[in-house]
């Protein structure tokens, strides 16, 4: 190996010792070329190969942009199908509104007339006020700027007070009319188990019987109206009365 050496390097310096001077700067020169060109092309490959890497590591970073995207759509795909149920579900509400809206005022007006007729039949306390409430109603029931949640409102609202009066004893001054002879009185209301009266002067006392529409006197029971009177003003602790059974409320 080192004879074979030795041969190439005998057989380029002779083949030199043939060349002149300016043939051999051109060669020496080639060689530099070369070696230049050696090194630019190195360079291109260092450059190439940063130009790689920074596209390599661009694609890493838009790669994971990507499916950062994916799922921020799948989650918006996913939102908008909800919203795009809410919206059927509440068009179908709508629907069902839109008939109710138009169910409410004869429901409404049943309603006010079966309450109209309770009250004609029932014992006939707090008259006046209860009237003027159905008439309230009534008014409401037929104007036009009222909104049927309010109609409904106000009916059931009447509703509830003539329910709560069958909860509650009570008693007002009232003028009532006895064998002809108009005279002012006591009204004991207790719920809706009877209605009693008492004169001031609590020597008379008396009740309504609902089968005749008429106040009848009685006897024996003037101190538990009294005593009834004064607890429903509060003048009283509430305690047990000792009252007919009458035959009453709404028939």
């Amino acid at each position: 190996m080192l004879t074979k050496k030795l041969t190439l390097s005998f057989i380029f310096l002779v083949s030199t010792s043939f060349l002149s001077a300016s043939e051999m700067e051109s060669v020496l020169e080639v060689g530099r070329e070369n070696s230049s060109q050696s090194a630019a092309s190195q360079e291109k490959i260092d450059s190439t190969e940063k130009q790689t890497d920074k596209i390599v590591n661009e694609y890493k970073v838009v790669a994971k942009q990507v499916e950062g995207l994916k799922l921020y759509n799948e989650q918006k795909r996913i939102q908008i199908q909800a919203q795009l149920d809410l919206m059927d579900k509440l068009d179908e509400q709508l629907v069902q509104v839109v008939v109710m809206q138009r169910q409410i005022p004869p429901l409404a007006q049943r309603m006010l007339e079966g309450l109209e007729q309770f009250v004609a039949l029932d014992t006939p306390f707090y008259i006046d006020e209860r009237l003027e409430r159905i008439d309230i109603v009534r008014s409401s029931l037929s104007n036009p700027k009222i909104t049927a949640s309010e109609q409904v409102r106000q009916i059931l609202e009447a509703y509830n007070i003539e329910a709560e009066y069958g909860r509650k004893i009570s008693s007002y001054e009232d003028t009532i009319v006895i064998d002809g002879k108009e005279m002012v009185v006591n009204v004991l209301v207790v719920g809706r188990i009877g209605m009693f009266y008492q004169t001031k002067d609590e020597q008379q006392s008396g009740f309504w019987n609902n089968e005749t529409n008429d106040w009848e006197e009685v006897s024996g029971y003037r101190t538990a109206i009294r005593d009834g009177i004064r607890m429903a003003k509060k003048l009283a602790p509430t305690d047990m009365l000792l009252l007919p059974v009458v035959k009453g409320g709404a028939r």
